[in-house]
């Protein structure tokens, strides 16, 4: 399988390491980089040995020799850019959370679909070995029925209202930031939460800064998950099941070590070595799913994104109570 070409749409920090972590493996490779600034663009492909960088998002898409574009753009764009690229005939991973809210989701969706062409949602999560290994164990049945999953995802950031996490017109949420991690894994665990209830706490701008949560689904089973942009958390996660539990250290989205706990006590742990940070992993999947023809990757389907949007947005519209 020859390597699949990228271009990229953005120049920020999740686009350096999404290139940065390109480079350790042999199915795909950065060829072209966007941006709405040439300088920048430039400065990126100097970075990164690239010989091709756009002042322009249009520019990149029409470039013939990018197979796929990966929008790393802050999230009120990703629809924008996204469609973009799909009018262009380029397969596309968007970063999460994959648009702002369940409506946007659902347009970009039935493009791609239109249109035959691939989309995926950037959950790097879901493809890690740890995470990987942690679905084998589930489906082998090594925890028994699910009953409930615990996470949570804090991080501190400087009140600062111009930042990404904060600002409205840049799509601040502490929920769509870093909440995206702990729900989609509960969606992985347990699919669609048939009752959703939420407490919400806005920030200094007003935009949701910390957020608690609790689903719960037909099996009986619950999740129960917090986020917040104001403080440091544990950043650990727990899968309970009536004959063991699996807990992940922090930080648990990210490459990381596990231990099975069984009910009697009996520990075993899980490691893993992973080069860089990890979004690799997500990258091979694209390339992957392309050489064999599918539209949509069975890891993460398009199906499941846009039932985590609508989860979202339950969660943001009705705090403090049922959806």
């Amino acid at each position: 399988m020859k390597p699949l070409r990228w271009g990229i749409i953005s120049t920020g920090r999740i686009a350096h390491t999404f290139a940065q972590d390109l480079g350790h493996v042999d199915e795909g490779v950065v060829v072209a980089v966007g941006s709405r600034n040439l300088e920048t663009a430039q400065n990126f492909a100097n970075e990164f040995g690239l010989s091709r960088a756009y002042g322009s998002y249009e520019a990149l898409v029409e470039d013939p020799d990018v197979d796929a574009v990966y929008v790393g753009t802050p999230h009120p764009m990703h629809l924008e850019n996204a469609l973009l690229a799909l009018n262009h005939g380029k397969p596309v991973l968007v970063e999460k959370a994959f648009t702002m809210n369940a409506d946007e989701a659902r347009q970009l969706i039935e493009v791609a679909r239109a249109k035959k062409l691939f989309v995926m949602e950037a959950m790097w999560t879901r493809f890690l070995p740890h995470v990987v290994a942690l679905r084998d164990l589930i489906r082998a049945g090594a925890l028994g029925e699910l009953v409930a999953f615990e996470a949570d995802h804090g991080k501190w950031f400087p009140t600062n209202a111009s930042s990404r996490l904060f600002a409205p017109e840049l799509g601040g949420s502490a929920l769509l930031d870093l909440g995206i991690y702990p729900v989609s894994f509960a969606s992985m665990l347990f699919g669609r939460p048939s009752r959703v209830c939420s407490l919400v706490e806005p920030s200094f701008t007003g935009v949701d800064g910390q957020v608690s949560m609790l689903f719960g689904y037909d099996t009986g089973a619950h999740a129960v998950l917090t986020c917040t942009s104001s403080a440091r958390s544990a950043t650990r996660a727990c899968v309970t099941g009536r004959e063991a539990r699996i807990e992940i250290g922090g930080d648990f989205y990210a490459p990381v070590s596990f231990e099975l706990i069984t009910r009697d006590g009996e520990a075993r742990s899980y490691h893993f070595d992973v080069p860089g940070r990890g979004l690799q992993f997500q990258a091979i999947e694209v390339a992957r799913c392309l050489e064999a023809g599918l539209l949509e990757s069975p890891v993460m389907p398009l199906d499941e994104t846009l039932a985590i949007m609508e989860t979202l947005d339950a969660v943001l519209a009705d705090p403090q109570g049922p959806s």
